[in-house]
Order: structure tokens, then C-alpha cells, then sequence
């Protein structure tokens, strides 16, 4: 395998997800799924339609890469389980790549960045990440927090980079925290707690980051490949109560 590797990825983690095609960095096609449709009903003909618009077939790829968690429960399990199918039967390697890790990297460098998602019942699944131009390094474990929780977490913090849709989603409390903390609060400025919208193909980074495994030969088996759901379903949080 080489940077010249095609690479399909898939994103399910959140609702509407995304797929993309690329080579050796390149983005060849690129898809954002329907919010409103379940990815079960969706994803095999999103997956034709990105191959079909990058002029190339499923023969044609070289290594599948998936994001793996946290997101949502039955989005994830579709997700995987779609990857593992088709790399056994095109017999190709695959790689993981953390949802919160993904989030991470589409804002760019940043020494200090929170990725967050929603994770129901209020509550966001958020991880603190140093991104630098070559490398994405954990400061933090992933957990799932309430969003007041998520602020005091970061509240030592003056210069942070906040992102994903749990970030957009809690942007007023994040910006009210800031103002009654002394925090600057600049939106996508230079200095202080920055908001970046979440982006819309998170397949996009996925992919990138799974061509960074590829260089470094850190592929995986279907069979390796885990959902990090970081808590409970709610039907398992159901059963234990």
C-alpha cells in the first residue's frame, strides 16, 4: 500500500454522515447524507453514488476507513458493520478512525481543541486534542458530560478551539461561560475561546486521517475493527435500571 492508495471512508456517527473517495490526499467525490433517513436505507447507494462520481468502482479501492465512536448507537453499528462486510469480501485492510478525533482535525492547528457531540439526553461527548500539522495527540479521554459539566472540564483554559455539533449546538452557553469567566470570546478569531461550525463531510477527515495510518502501516483487519461508544446504550441503561 502506498499514499496513492485509494480510500473509501465512511462516517455514520452522526446523523446525517458523510462518504468520501480519495487518493494521495485528494478529495475525488465526497457525499453528505440525509439527516432525515436512516443510514441503513441510505448508506450502500450513497456509497455507489461517490464511486460513480469519482469514475471508479468498489474493485478499484484499497483500504476502507470508518469512523468509530463516539456517535450515535445504531449510526456506528451500521457504519462498521457495513465496513467489516465489504472488507472481507474485497479481502482489504481497513482502518478506525475516533469521531471526536476527525472533528479535531477538520479545524486545522490548534494547540488546544474540544471536539464535542451530542450524546442524547442532554448530555455531549467531548475529548480535548493538540493538533498540530502532523499529528493529532490526545490531552484528554473522550466522556460524556452535561454541557455544564463540558464547560467547567475546560474552564481553566483561555485560549481553546471549540468544535462539532455539540459545540454548535451549546454555542450560547459557551459564549455566556466565557463572558462571566473573563474569557475572550472571538468567535474564529486568533486569541481566546473560538466557535468553529461543524463541518459537513466529516468523511473528509476520516479519510485524512486514515491516509496518515496508511504511511505509517498501522492498517487494521475487519475483524479489529471496535465501536467506541464511551457509555451505554440507552436500551442497556434501561435494563440496568
Amino acid at each position: 500500500m502506498s499514499s496513492e492508495s485509494l480510500i473509501l471512508a465512511i462516517e455514520t456517527a452522526t446523523l446525517g454522515g458523510s462518504i468520501s473517495l480519495t487518493r494521495d490526499g485528494e478529495v475525488l467525490a465526497s457525499l453528505q447524507g440525509d439527516d432525515q433517513i436512516s443510514h441503513s436505507n441510505t448508506l450502500l447507494k450513497d456509497i455507489n453514488t461517490v464511486l460513480r462520481n469519482a469514475s471508479q468502482s468498489l474493485k478499484s479501492v484499497d483500504v476502507l476507513a470508518v469512523a468509530t465512536g463516539p456517535g450515535s448507537f445504531t449510526g456506528l453499528r451500521i457504519g462498521i458493520a457495513t465496513v467489516k462486510g465489504l472488507a472481507f469480501t474485497l479481502r482489504r485492510p481497513c482502518v478506525g478512525i475516533p469521531t471526536l478525533e476527525a472533528i479535531a482535525h477538520s479545524v486545522g492547528i490548534c494547540e488546544s481543541v474540544v471536539a464535542a457531540l451530542p450524546a442524547g439526553r442532554g448530555e455531549v461527548f467531548v475529548q480535548m486534542f493538540a493538533v498540530s500539522a502532523d499529528n493529532i495527540t490526545p490531552l484528554d479521554k473522550a466522556t460524556h458530560v452535561s454541557p455544564a459539566s463540558m464547560l467547567e472540564r475546560y474552564s481553566s483554559w483561555d485560549s481553546l478551539c471549540w468544535c462539532g455539533e455539540g459545540a454548535r449546538l451549546h454555542q450560547d452557553k459557551i459564549r455566556q461561560f466565557a463572558e462571566q469567566n473573563g474569557k475572550q470570546f472571538s468567535g474564529e478569531g486568533h486569541n481566546g475561546w473560538r466557535l468553529f461550525p461543524p463541518t459537513a463531510k466529516l468523511a473528509e477527515d476520516v479519510a485524512a486521517l486514515a491516509s496518515r495510518k496508511l504511511a505509517n502501516k498501522e492498517l487494521q483487519s475487519a475483524e479489529d475493527l471496535r465501536a467506541i461508544y464511551v457509555r451505554p446504550s440507552d436500551a442497556e441503561l434501561k435494563m440496568q435500571g
